[in-house]
């Protein structure tokens, strides 16, 4: 019996970049002679489990992404959960992230550690206007827990981004972006 992908990283990676390449208005065909490859390989890479890294590193530059190692050890008290720093152009890339209103995992978890991703989820669902309901089962996904109450304290307590600077200017963004 043939094992099903998925669920499988690259299933969920290849699903999140045609996501992107569609949002850019490329078809397979198109996307593919991008990366220089033949409309064949992403036909294949869908059904399998592995692939060769160059493959998916042509496949993410041609639309614009990078592939990165987030680390998804350590524990909260050890600030494994946190980005390390938030700088201005990072709380930027957040903020376009939440305006958006996209609801894609892959997406969010790109931008950061999980609980960390998942704690913004939840505070940005707490804004009128948005899809809480999405947002907080965003945050279960992310990090299942992360929509309890104790556990949002918790995030609070401890997150570099300070709800009082980024949801005001989450609200002006998302003016410009209606």
């Amino acid at each position: 019996m043939k094992k099903s992908t998925k669920d499988q990283p690259l299933s969920r990676l290849v699903e999140s970049l045609t996501e992107r390449a569609r949002q850019r208005g490329l078809s397979d065909s198109g996307w593919a002679a991008k990366a220089g490859l033949p409309k064949e390989t992403l036909s294949r890479l869908r059904r399998r489990s592995s692939c060769d890294f160059t493959t998916l590193l042509a496949l993410a530059d041609a639309v614009d992404a990078s592939l990165n190692v987030v680390d998804r050890e350590g524990s909260l008290e050890a600030g494994h959960h946190f980005p390390a720093t938030v700088s201005r152009e990072y709380e930027e890339r957040l903020l376009d992230l939440c305006a958006g209103r996209e609801l894609d995992a892959m997406r969010w978890s790109s931008h950061g550690p999980s609980f960390f991703m998942a704690g913004l989820a939840v505070m940005v669902a707490s804004e009128s206007g948005v899809d809480r309901r999405g947002l907080l089962g965003l945050a279960e996904r992310l990090h299942p827990g992360a929509s309890e109450p104790a556990v949002f304290a918790q995030w609070l307590a401890q997150s570099p981004v300070r709800p009082s600077r980024f949801l005001p200017s989450l609200r002006e963004r998302s003016k410009h972006a209606a």
